[in-house]
């Protein structure tokens, strides 16, 4: 049986992340565009890992294709990335000093067929920060490609307080959460 693995995005961090697990694969970004068609934006994570993961297993036959989406919520509301630096220092001031949560969706699929999709979800709490500290950060252009405006594997992690749940989520990847879905389906990686 065939088990290669196919990366569905141009993520260098969760290229990064599969690597250190030791993972062979390799990266086919998907040109899909992520227009998910739930009405509750909690589902957009999980939809838009679908649609990348999708998109490319209809080319790569008989591969295994993980697709990831990361959004982050406040009040149920999602931040992407930001659309200029002024945006950035916005969404860095609502999450200032206040609790908020990532979800990352993920999908494996396989010949055109999602085999397996689930989501993991991270609490991350912000420390109170001053003005001038975010507009450092905003400086830094770091937050300009990231969801939310921050990354916890960059200088982001000094606006962070505390964690609850999976790190790696936050980055991008669940690594506990995508290995048990290879696993079930006995990738062997």
């Amino acid at each position: 049986m065939n088990n290669e693995i196919i990366l569905a995005s141009g993520s260098p961090r969760r290229s990064e992340i599969l690597k250190q697990l030791g993972v062979n694969f390799r990266v086919v970004v998907s040109g899909e565009d992520e227009k998910p068609t739930s009405t509750n934006p909690m589902d957009f994570p999980r939809e838009n890992a679908c649609i990348k993961a999708l998109s490319v297993s209809r080319t790569e036959r008989d591969a295994y294709v993980l697709g990831f989406d990361t959004l982050v919520f406040l009040d149920n509301m999602p931040l992407g990335k930001p659309k200029s630096e002024e945006n950035a220092l916005e969404m860095l001031n609502i999450l200032n000093n206040r609790s908020h949560f990532v979800i990352t969706g993920v999908a494996i699929a396989r010949n055109g067929e999602i085999l397996c999709a689930s989501e993991e979800k991270t609490e991350v709490i912000f420390r109170k920060c001053s003005l001038q500290e975010l507009k450092d950060y905003v400086n830094s252009k770091d937050p300009m490609d990231k969801a939310g405006a921050y990354g916890i594997q960059t200088n982001g992690a000094r606006l962070i307080k505390s964690i609850n749940g999976c790190y790696y989520n936050v980055v991008g990847l669940p690594v506990a959460r995508t290995l048990e879905m290879l696993d079930s389906l006995q990738v062997k990686v």
